[in-house]
Formats: structure tokens, C-alpha cells, sequence
């Protein structure tokens, strides 16, 4: 599903090289912090010695201004990570999606390898960061697996909705169905109806508070509902739901055991 957040995010990519080319590049960045070592942060004198690659990504600001200066691993690459890094960015050019690269991008942990990336927004004030990833070649061998690449990424959902808050009058975001429903009632055929929906790849709501039926009309006009699902104690004897068209205003009895297929075939012909 399009969340309609892509406007809001930018991709930041960065590659970290590999093992055959970061021993060197630590070593560049252990000469260049012990010089500067007054300046960092305690949590950054004890990275020295054991991951100087993470005090580029420290938040203290005295490290901050420290490491403006600091080499960066896009710039000690060996070969085949630097042709690796242009693949990656051609890719992406091949399929337009716009990126910037960020050199001080890290990833704390050794089996990272090459290609970091993070999607970071300005929406959200201090919480840039909405989801971030890298390739870890080295995981699944240091589990005792086999020796083969892979790849990961973890999203804010939190962060991600309040995105999606920002679009909630606009068009593209409105719900399909949205269900009414009353609290033993009705409340188990909504929520397996609405998750048949959502399966059937319909936007589909409910008030899970199941408020009185006004409110819930309220909801689903908040919500931009194109259709609102009435789901009453008659409807339940007969096995029915009572189908109301928001645009026009008509409303139409639908067997429960056809809805789905009812609103798709709707939605399709609008």
C-alpha cells in the first residue's frame, strides 16, 4: 500500500567499505581522533580503541565539530567496494529514486559491510530518522551459518504515522469501507470483515471503541469513507449488511457472505 509519505522523506546512503579495506581506514581514523582526543566525549575515547568508525555518528556536539573534519570511509574504499558503491547509485539513478550521500553514515557493528542507508525527514524535529538499514555479509557466518550476504532494515511505525497524518485530508489517503458496528453485536463479524477487506486490498476502518452509531457516521465522513457498512441486530438475523453510498447518499442490502466482492466491484467501476 502507497502510504503517501515519500514526499516527506530523503534517502541517505553511504557505503563502510568492507574487511579487506576498513582495518586501514580505522587506522587513518585512530591517528586523526588521538589528536584531537581533549575534544571527544568519554563514550567517544572508549570507541577509539574499539570502533572509531562509530564517533562519527555521536550526537555531542564537541564530537560533532571534531569529526567535521575526519576522514570518511567513501574516500578509503578498496576497489571493489568503490565499484560496488557506484552500482548501488546507478541503480538507484536507473530507477529515479532520488538520494544524497552521507559520509558520516556508520553502522556500529563489524559484520556491516558497503552499503548503509537511512530515510530521514525534517517533519518530524529531532526524529529524522523514519527507517534505516545496511548489507551485513557477515551475520549469518558469525550465527554459524553459511558464508552469504544479506540485507536488513527496521522502519519507525510511530514515526511513519505521523507522516501519514500530515496527508489525512488529501485524497489519495481516504478510507474505502469504513464498518459500523455495535459492541456484542456485531463487533467479531466487523473485525473479520474489515480484515477481509484489507486482504482484498480495500482501505477498510471500524471504531474500535464502538461508539453510537452517530459518532461512527461522523468517523467514517472524517475518514473520508466511500462507503459505510452498517452492521445492526437486524442485518445479523438476516446475514446481511446495509451498504451506504457516501457520494450519492443510496444504500443497498448486501449479503455479508458477497460484500467483499460487492465493494470491489464498485470501487473498480469508479
Amino acid at each position: 500500500m502507497n502510504l503517501g509519505i515519500d514526499k516527506y522523506i530523503t534517502m541517505e546512503i553511504n557505503s563502510i567499505g568492507c574487511p579487506a579495506c576498513r582495518p586501514a581506514y580505522n587506522e587513518k581514523l585512530i591517528e586523526f581522533f588521538n589528536k584531537n582526543i581533549d575534544n571527544l566525549c568519554e563514550d567517544c575515547v572508549r570507541r577509539l580503541g574499539k570502533n572509531p568508525m562509530r564517533i562519527l555518528d555521536c550526537k555531542n556536539e564537541g564530537c560533532k565539530a571534531v569529526t567535521k573534519d575526519a576522514p570518511v570511509a567513501i574516500d578509503n574504499l578498496c576497489g571493489e567496494c568503490e565499484e560496488h558503491f557506484e552500482g548501488v547509485k546507478g541503480y538507484l539513478d536507473t530507477l529515479e529514486v532520488p538520494y544524497n550521500v552521507n559520509p558520516m553514515m556508520v553502522r556500529g557493528l563489524d559484520y556491516y559491510v558497503r552499503t548503509a542507508f537511512e530515510m530521514v525527514t525534517d517533519k518530524l524535529g529531532s526524529q529524522s530518522a523514519v527507517g534505516a538499514g545496511g548489507r551485513y555479509d557477515g551475520l549469518i557466518k558469525l550465527l554459524g551459518g553459511p558464508d552469504i550476504p544479506g540485507i536488513g532494515f527496521a522502519t519507525g511505525i510511530d514515526r511513519m504515522v505521523a507522516l501519514c497524518m500530515l496527508n489525512e485530508t488529501e485524497k489519495e489517503n481516504e478510507t474505502d469501507v469504513f464498518v459500523v458496528s455495535f459492541k456484542d453485536v456485531s463487533d467479531k463479524t466487523a473485525m473479520k470483515l474489515v480484515n477481509g477487506f484489507r486482504s482484498a486490498g480495500i482501505i477498510a476502518d471500524m471504531d474500535y471503541d464502538f461508539k453510537k452509531m452517530k459518532k461512527q457516521f461522523s468517523l467514517a465522513d472524517k475518514n473520508g469513507a466511500r462507503f459505510t457498512i452498517i452492521l445492526g441486530e437486524d442485518e445479523m438475523v438476516k446475514n446481511t449488511a446495509a451498504v451506504k453510498d457516501m457520494e450519492t447518499g443510496s444504500q443497498e442490502e448486501i449479503d455479508i457472505d458477497n460484500i467483499i466482492k460487492y465493494i470491489s466491484d464498485k470501487l473498480r467501476r469508479n
